[in-house]
């Protein structure tokens, strides 16, 4: 910052804009509801500043000199730059807004709840842009700081303490299988679903333990896992087309018509949805907007 900058205050800058407007001291000093001897000081520190008169007296008032008129749309410009700037943020509209929000999101959550929230989103807002990413973990909340993610889905364990944070819904296990699959007519017992071959969702990758194995465990029983898949969209496929069952939630089985499911004969613990934004985005109109519309859509 130069010298001159560091001189320099607001109000001084606020004066010249109306004295360059109104060429009068006594008329200046009515639209700033100061007193004229207050504006005479303000002019007399801008003279030292900026080593320049900046207004002389003529015969109906002030004339700016050359260098006061070179500062005047630099000047207005500036100040109405910095008055849109610390103005209040205008009300959000839907219908004319062009935002565009960044969600992260598993394939789950994008049929649970981006999916039930879309057709309406679209119709109230219908300029904005929704960018959904595969959602990171560990990396959520380095990119909700920079601004790479506005607002994620996932359930209660991932969240971290500085995001916020609004649960969306309880989710539950069901046991899912083919339409025509034999040993889906009605419940299982234990013993029978410990047999069946099943399909396990590991996010991470590569996993054949989940919840479901942590339930039988307790009860001194093992199931056989014979696929692991990082996705819940191939599972659905496996299930339509193969033998193999899994444990899946809730939610997301009754998007799969061409599937069956029925309730698992061992209590598995469920897990609660949250929705996740950080403190950058918490105030922003538009940003709580979107949030309040998905949480009414599911």
């Amino acid at each position: 910052m130069n010298n001159m900058l560091r001189r320099l205050d607001l109000n001084l800058l606020v004066t010249l804009d109306v004295l360059l407007a109104e060429q009068n001291v006594t008329r200046a000093a009515e639209r700033l509801h100061f007193s004229q001897p207050s504006v005479s000081v303000h002019l007399a520190k801008l003279r030292d500043i900026f080593g320049d008169p900046l207004l002389l007296p003529g015969p109906r008032g002030m004339r700016p000199t050359a260098r006061a008129e070179s500062l005047r749309e630099p000047l207005r410009e500036a100040l109405a730059s910095l008055e849109r700037a610390v103005s209040p943020e205008p009300a959000f509209n839907p219908a004319t807004a062009g935002n565009t929000w960044r969600i992260a999101a598993t394939d789950y959550t994008e049929s649970t709840v981006l999916l039930p929230a879309l057709s309406g989103l679209r119709a109230a807002a219908p300029h904005t842009r929704i960018a959904v990413l595969e959602i990171v973990p560990p990396r959520l909340a380095k990119q909700m700081e920079n601004g790479e993610i506005d607002l994620a889905f996932h359930i209660t364990s991932a969240g971290a303490d500085n995001f916020h944070q609004q649960s969306l819904f309880t989710e539950s296990y069901v046991l899912v299988g083919r339409k025509d699959h034999p040993r889906l007519k009605r419940r299982p017992t234990l013993a029978q679903f410990c047999a069946l071959e099943h399909v396990i969702v590991s996010p991470d990758g590569g996993g054949f333990v989940g919840p479901t194995d942590d339930a039988l465990a307790a009860l001194g029983m093992k199931r056989r896992v014979a696929l692991s898949v990082p996705h819940f969209l191939f599972v659905r496929s496996v299930l339509a087309s193969t033998d193999l069952v899994s444990m899946q939630p809730l939610r997301l089985a009754r998007h799969w018509p061409e599937l069956r499911f029925v309730a698992p004969p061992v209590d598995v613990a469920g897990y609660e949805m949250q929705m996740y934004w950080h403190e950058r985005v918490h105030r922003a109109p538009a940003h709580r907007w979107l949030r309040e519309f998905i949480a009414q859509a599911i």
